[in-house]
């Protein structure tokens, strides 16, 4: 039955993305390609989550970032002393955000080194072959999979004035719907790495699927090689070794200090909230209302409509939010929910699309452009709209597979 509900989901949530778009006869032209891209996704799913070959490279994957926790934590604890382990459960500051310090010091490595734009520019060719999209586009969802929402639009400082408005909505969908390399490590220790994994890959190809029918365009390859020229003359300045690893490490202290500040104001607002809303309401909580707005969407995803209250609260969570609220909820969850139901959440949760993103994202482009970032603070629900389907339909397609 839940083959018959998410294959109706899909064509929903597909539906949901046309609605409203910007060009409805030109998104009914690009049916061709969503659907390629949605191949892809099913194609991507098997192969990671039902394949021994997608069981080798997720628990390699996790092993890996399982022994960079291991060596984050050496730091920590030489930092710290005894305060990684706050009574009988260790401090979610130190034991689950600390490592991002580490990760973001090795992906700076791998920028300094000219390893990471090799991979960025030959994963975004192939991307880009696969999208239909321009390498401009390919080329920034690959890089904010590895850089993260804010320092991904950094990377285009000298070019960001010149996007055109549709193009720069792209980018901006792009950005909110994957995560960066720096906080994979902080998901994979409050939901399984295979999730993690799965979900980044599918969001991808899903962030194009979307925008392919509620921001439908073409590019020109001239266009998009004048720019990614103008690009490519990031060579000048760069930084030695020792300044790029100080930058990098100082900036994963920022992410993480922020994320712990974001963790802490948002679960002490939905306690609040929650105390209201049960005082009001006969005991009836904020989260208990998501739970219902959002059942219908989970139902859709193909999670049991017994399991679709519950689900539905994390969902609403996360999008009030952030993803990370919503994952601790989970994993410290007293309610059981089932595994095909995990499954779906689990990926549904992986994405930056909730209202701070928002904020952070028209802030980082702001800072670089204060015309684009008009653009984004204008259209910032709309975006919103589009990174929440992104998920829905990732979440949708690995409920499908499991």
């Amino acid at each position: 039955m839940h083959y018959l509900i998410g294959s109706i989901g899909l064509a929903g949530f597909l539906f949901l993305a046309w609605l409203p778009s910007s060009d409805r006869r030109a998104a009914g032209g690009r049916l061709g390609r969503v659907g390629v891209l949605l191949l892809v996704q099913f194609g991507l799913a098997v192969l990671l989550l039902k394949s021994s070959v997608g069981d080798t490279v997720i628990r390699a994957v996790s092993s890996a970032f399982d022994h960079l926790i291991t060596y984050a934590g050496t730091g920590t604890a030489f930092v710290f002393g005894g305060l990684p382990k706050v009574g009988e459960q260790p401090a979610i500051f130190f034991s689950v955000l600390m490592p991002i310090v580490l990760v973001s010091a090795l992906i700076g490595i791998l920028q300094h080194i000219r390893l990471l734009p090799l991979i960025i520019r030959v994963v975004g060719q192939v991307v880009s072959w696969i999208s239909g999209f321009g390498k401009l586009e390919s080329f920034n969802a690959v890089a904010a999979m590895l850089l993260g929402q804010s320092e991904v639009f950094i990377s285009l400082r000298d070019i960001l004035g010149r996007i055109p408005e549709r193009r720069m909505l792209t980018l901006a969908t792009s950005a909110m719907s994957t995560v960066s390399a720096a906080i994979l490590g902080v998901y994979m220790q409050l939901v399984e790495p295979r999730y993690v994994i799965a979900a980044i890959t599918l969001n991808l190809f899903g962030a194009f699927a979307v925008s392919a029918l509620i921001n439908p365009y073409r590019t020109s390859s001239v266009e998009d090689d004048a720019l990614l020229h103008v690009e490519d003359a990031e060579s000048r300045d760069k930084p030695s070794f020792f300044e790029m690893l100080a930058d990098y490490i100082l900036l994963g202290f920022r992410i993480a200090i922020t994320v712990a500040a974001m963790l802490l104001g948002f679960t002490a607002l939905l306690a609040l909230v929650n105390g209201i809303f049960a005082a009001v309401f006969h005991g009836t909580t904020f989260q208990d209302v998501m739970g219902h707005v959002f059942a219908p969407l989970a139902w859709l995803t193909g999670i049991p409509w017994d399991e679709t209250r519950s689900a539905g609260t994390f969902m609403g969570t996360k999008l009030v939010s952030n993803e990370v609220v919503a994952m601790q909820q989970l994993h410290s969850r007293q309610t059981p929910l089932s595994g095909h139901t995990m499954a779906i959440l689990s990926t549904y949760l992986v994405s930056f699309a909730n209202l701070t993103t928002i904020a952070i994202v028209t802030g980082a482009v702001r800072i670089l452009d204060a015309g684009q970032g008009a653009v984004v603070a204008r259209k910032g629900l709309r975006l919103i709209y589009s990174a929440t389907l992104v998920s829905l339909i990732s979440a949708t397609v690995v409920g499908l597979v499991q």
